[in-house]
């Protein structure tokens, strides 16, 4: 039953969640280093643990977007809740290296000189004589602006001089008109007391703030001083952290001096102790384990002699072992036929065997989370932390987490030390028996081994860059126009409500288009997360590629943006139309991949874009298109294919019209495809000023893109317009105009592109599911219609 295995899967999801909310928000303000260390890799390992249910989910219920109103209601959340946040750390912690990087961009592009390559249009070219005859129509314009209104004026003045005249003086007693002015003011004055005092019995009350006057007023706001201690707090991580970082030096250098002598001699004094025990065992000195079996180490853990027989006895064994093995397998055969047999008589039990039912894959992120809270159960758990109230490190600790470090430097001098020792052992006895030396013809032969190890290795990739530097090869493709800028954007500022309605549509086998709440998820679960964290990338499974599709203005570009700017990636710009004329030919275009994929290997994060993704893939190319769209269209999946997972890099396609492109090659390229639909009601009233008429604009607004609403502000709210707002307040039928000469993403597209998108892998696999429930709840109604006749015609 999928409902009921989607409620078991998205209720943990859920909880993982409102977890990581938690732990993110901690992470974030705790200063002790130590306790902070801890907090990282369960922070890790819960956001890996996400993003392996969000796979499951989707192989479980065959699309990207889950709808979660249902689990929400049962467990009386709220749709804030259940918000992904972004770690703060992913860019703070790599601030400096931002910075340095930015600064490099600037002087680079600065010798460039200004670029308004694509702000710039081209300019109109006329005429002089065109050129004077507008200049004439416009001072003659200018002149008779100015004439009318100087008349205008005049014409104003005759108009009161003639009032005057018929009026005469003004009749009214002076204690009239004082009394009027002292009625106005005594109003205004009792009006103005009444309000402050009704302002001042609600903050006695609580149920308003204290409002304080000037430029202060939002900075003494809550919010405003809550943002102001966790900017403190991390000053204060990064104090401790330095100090932390110190005090392991030193300590270090303290354990080496103070607990090192003593390790020293018990180390060779239990080498010592396993030569003698070998001596007296086999009448020989034993072979030194080197430092690729892990030397000494593997003495000490062996500890009894004993365990060498296993090496002498192993022919035996392994014998025993493959005659215990005949009989398992004969047994195992015998068993088999029995199954076989019984299950040619039992065609029920087959059926049931068949149906496996669903099972999420294990997980690399439990034995993590296990292991911290085991961790922290034995060393923080019960941890007396009274003295220690500013939260600095703890000096026991540090020693026993460098204790080992310290015990491993030291047995590598011992291992050095017992080598030569056991060699002048060995020379010592064959000088006594008159016997030559092996111990040349043992190395020579483990040196040829090694060399055998090393061919079985594959071939690298070709460097073709062997003899540059990263720096030249950045400042190369900065110059090229394939680096790129990208203007900072925060995945919050892509605002959406959420959907409430999904579960709904979906239980009626209505497929529900997604809200920009979902689709905020769903980037930062496949793109920021995994780009953000290095474990995460490593161990969850690997999105090489996205593709986000969607109308014109729906807001690709900003997800981009938010991409690069919450994981501090470098942005590389493939699109055909930046690559036109660079990189000629074959062997060129095997240099710009090489080191566009080789600086965003070494400088990762790093997200590759390709604008207008389709056309890579076209069917057929226009011949006035110059560009060469379908450049990338064989290199470009070859390159993916080579990314590991411990390279964070990911290449985002942007697509407005996906029907163009050919389906397969297109679905190969990108492992997944996000919807990016039209604002809905909820997404467009949360968009709009509450001192507005809301609704209205809301509903007319219907059809139009978030880019298209913000050009509409831009063009309404010019500069001048904002100046007159305190004189003139905003009204909403001033957007109005402005919203009727764009034109709005009709249905039609919006249905063309749900189309298309049905086509797709998952969205074929999608619809055939749904085509399955359907027709087994078809044949359940009939079986159920047919039941009820037999009975009554019985009866």
């Amino acid at each position: 039953d999928r409902i009921t295995a989607f409620q078991k899967l998205a209720v943990p999801y859920v909880k993982y969640i409102q977890i990581f909310r938690k732990l993110e928000q901690a992470y974030d303000q705790i200063v002790h280093p130590q306790k902070h260390r801890l907090l990282r890799h369960v922070l890790d390992g819960v956001m890996g643990r996400i993003i392996e249910m969000k796979h499951g989910m989707v192989t479980l219920e065959l699309s990207e977007f889950h709808y979660l109103d249902d689990v929400l209601s049962d467990m009386k959340l709220q749709p804030i809740d259940v918000e992904i946040p972004i770690p703060h750390y992913f860019v703070s912690e790599n601030a400096k290296v931002l910075k340095e990087r930015e600064k490099l961009l600037g002087m680079i592009l600065a010798k460039l000189g200004p670029q308004d390559k694509a702000d710039a249009k081209e300019e109109a070219k006329m005429t002089v004589e065109e050129a004077v005859r507008i200049v004439q129509i416009h001072e003659r314009a200018r002149q008779g602006r100015l004439r009318a209104k100087f008349m205008k004026d005049i014409r104003a003045q005759e108009e009161r001089e003639r009032l005057a005249a018929t009026k005469g003086a003004p009749t009214m007693d002076q204690n009239v008109a004082a009394s009027i002015l002292q009625k106005l003011w005594r109003g205004y004055y009792q009006r103005k007391r009444a309000k402050e005092a009704r302002e001042q019995e609600l903050i006695f009350l609580g149920m308003a703030r204290v409002a304080t006057k000037g430029r202060d007023n939002k900075k003494n706001t809550p919010q405003a001083l809550a943002k102001k201690t966790e900017a403190q707090r991390r000053i204060v991580q990064d104090e401790y952290e330095r100090e932390y970082q110190q005090s392991q030096i030193t300590i270090k250098d303290k354990l080496r001096k103070t607990e090192g002598p003593d390790m020293k001699e018990r180390m060779q004094d239990q080498i010592r102790q396993w030569f003698i025990e070998c001596r007296d065992r086999d009448g020989k000195f034993p072979d030194f384990p080197t430092e690729e079996e892990g030397g000494s180490m593997r003495i000490f853990e062996k500890k009894d002699p004993k365990q060498d027989d296993e090496k002498s006895g192993k022919g035996k064994s392994g014998k025993g072992r493959k005659g215990s093995k005949d009989k398992k397998s004969q047994s195992n055969k015998k068993t088999k036929d029995k199954n076989k047999k019984s299950k040619k008589g039992d065609k029920g039990k087959k059926k049931e065997e068949e149906d496996e039912g669903f099972t999420l894959p294990s997980s690399k992120f439990k034995d993590t989370i296990i292991e911290v809270e085991k961790s922290y159960s034995d060393v923080w758990k019960n941890r007396d932390e009274s003295n220690n109230f500013q939260q600095k490190h703890d000096v026991e600790l540090v020693k026993e987490s460098l204790r080992g470090d310290v015990e491993e430097e030291v047995r590598k001098q011992v291992d050095e030390l017992m080598r030569e020792e056991l060699k002048n052992l060995k020379m010592a006895v064959e000088r006594d028996k008159g016997r030559k030396s092996k111990t040349g013809k043992k190395l020579k032969k483990k040196k040829g081994k090694k060399g055998g190890k090393k061919r079985r290795k594959r071939k690298r990739e070709k460097d073709l860059t062997q003899d540059r530097t990263i720096e030249s090869l950045y400042e190369e493709l900065v110059l090229e126009g394939i680096i790129v800028r990208y203007p900072k954007v925060r995945l919050r500022d892509f605002e959406g409500d959420y959907s409430y309605l999904g579960t709904t549509l979906r239980q009626e086998n209505i497929e529900p288009m997604p809200s920009l709440s979902d689709v905020r998820r769903v980037v930062t679960e496949y793109c920021i997360l995994p780009l953000g964290s290095q474990t995460v990338h490593e161990n969850c499974p690997n999105v090489k590629s996205v593709l986000l599709v969607g109308p014109r203005g729906t807001g690709k570009k900003s997800i981009l943006h938010a991409i690069c700017t919450e994981t501090g990636a470098n942005l590389f710009d493939l699109t055909a139309t930046n690559i036109a004329g660079k990189y000629p030919g074959k062997s060129g275009l095997t240099m710009l991949l090489h080191l566009v994929f080789k600086v965003a290997r070494q400088l990762q994060p790093s997200v590759i874009h390709i604008g207008d993704a389709e056309k890579t893939f076209l069917k057929k190319v226009m011949k006035s298109d110059t560009s060469e769209p379908r450049r990338l269209r064989t290199s470009l999946p070859r390159q993916l294919r080579r990314l590991k997972a411990e390279d964070r890099v990911i290449v985002i396609g942007t697509c407005k019209q996906p029907y163009d492109a050919m389906m397969k090659p297109l679905s190969h390229a990108y492992q997944k495809i996000l919807m990016i639909p039209r604002p809905d009601y909820a997404s467009r009233f949360c968009k709009i000023t509450p001192l507005l008429d809301v609704s209205s604009l809301t509903k007319i607004s219907d059809g139009y893109t978030p880019g298209q609403l913000v050009t509409t502000v831009a063009q309404v709210l010019t500069e001048r317009r904002l100046r007159q707002l305190a004189k003139r307040p905003l009204t909403a039928t001033e957007f109005v105009a402005p919203l009727a000469r764009l034109d709005p993403i009709y249905k039609e597209e919006e249905e063309a592109l749900k189309k298309w998108y049905e086509k797709t892998p998952l969205g074929r696999k999608r619809l055939r599911m749904i085509r399955t429930i359907q027709e087994d709840t078809g044949k359940k109604g009939k079986k159920g219609v047919k039941g009820k006749k037999t009975r009554g015609k019985k009866k």
